[in-house]
């Protein structure tokens, strides 16, 4: 359960003690919310910048479209992702937040990016079985083997104080990166036998410079969004897990709602689907597990764990049956989907107040 704030009965006595708490708290507030702005805008452009290199190696490689959503372009638009549980971890040595924002990522990009693309574009959403099949599948077993190593680490390593949790070390968190090694090994497969011709001739070495600065103006624009976050969670009382699912999810998902939406407008829905499954298969095996790279080791709470998700496989099912659909998301299912992530985020807002208790 989140906590909730506890407001003194002294804060009703008005001092002026009170009012100089009150200017400082405004000021606070409002130099956070800059913070959260101006970082938001950095991580933007830095994603625009990493999207066009990326497109364009793609391009200049010869990647078939559905390599080009589910590596390229997914790897690409996540580094936001990845970026957050490292920097959340090693620098400010708070796991929970990035992992929050892994898992609010993920149910982000399953509901609302699928049904955004829908919207935007001048038709339905298209799909193939490769897409339908292949990567949703792919991806449930990124879920289910994601809750495997949870478990493993409340069984295998529990805490000492009973508490229903444990420890995911390093050995428990390269199961999942040698699962996404597997996935690679599968794309590249793909790509050496479905290879295109190269229709591309920009410069490689300026489209490669141009990735490796994208990636460090997103880096600075995640510190500082991190940094604000938790400003929020000492300002407001309420825990930075609330914030990395919500605002640090959202946040670092407009990366891939851009290369998706995009993708959609230009009639490729192959590639925009492709690139939401490819985005949330490499959140939960590699940016999830680096933050426990980077650690060493890291506290799961099973009782945190299991219900996030068990949402996340919840917003998987209901995206998987509408995809499966005539291969296709229409404007009724993709107004469905956005019902669905309202849902999940009016629960967080009960978990907060304290209304349910099924976040332990």
């Amino acid at each position: 359960m989140f906590p909730t704030p506890v407001v003194s009965d002294r804060a009703f006595a008005p001092t002026t003690d009170l009012f100089a708490g009150v200017h400082v708290f405004d000021v606070s507030l409002a130099l956070s919310l800059v913070v959260a702005v101006v970082s938001t805008a950095v991580i933007w452009k830095g994603s625009i910048w990493l999207e066009d290199a990326a497109e364009e190696l793609a391009a200049y490689y010869g990647l078939p479209a559905i390599i080009q959503g589910a590596v390229i372009a997914a790897v690409g638009s996540s580094f936001p992702e990845l970026s957050s549980t490292v920097i959340a971890t090693l620098v400010h040595g708070d796991f929970e937040l990035g992992a929050a924002a892994i898992i609010g990522s993920a149910v982000f990009n399953i509901l609302v990016i699928p049904a955004v693309s829908t919207l935007a574009g001048t038709e339905n959403l298209e799909a193939d079985r490769s897409v339908v099949f292949k990567e949703t599948q792919f991806y449930m077993v990124a879920v289910a083997a994601t809750l495997v190593v949870f478990s493993f680490a409340v069984i295998y390593f529990p805490s000492s104080d009973g508490a229903l949790s444990g420890t995911l070390n390093r050995p428990l968190a390269l199961l999942l990166v040698a699962l996404y090694g597997l996935y690679v090994f599968i794309q590249f497969l793909d790509t050496r036998d479905l290879r295109e011709p190269r229709v591309s001739e920009e410069n490689p070495v300026r489209l490669w410079t141009t990735l490796a600065v994208s990636l460090v103006v997103i880096v600075v624009g995640v510190e500082g969004l991190v940094t604000a976050v938790l400003d929020f969670e000492e300002i407001f009382g309420i825990p930075s897990f609330f914030w990395g699912l919500t605002v640090v999810a959202v946040v670092t998902s407009l990366p891939d709602t851009f290369v998706s939406v995009r993708s959609s407008q230009k009639g490729e829905g192959v590639t925009s689907l492709a690139n939401v499954l490819g985005s949330n298969i490499f959140d939960l095996l590699v940016a999830l597990p680096a933050g426990v790279l980077v650690a060493g080791a890291t506290t799961v709470n099973f009782g945190v764990a299991v219900p996030m998700m068990a949402a996340l496989v919840a917003a998987t099912v209901l995206f998987f049956a509408l995809a499966r659909t005539d291969l296709e998301l229409t404007p009724g299912e993709a107004y469905a989907l956005l019902v669905a992530y309202v849902a999940f985020v009016g629960w967080l807002l009960l978990e907060t107040m304290g209304v349910t208790r099924l976040i332990g």
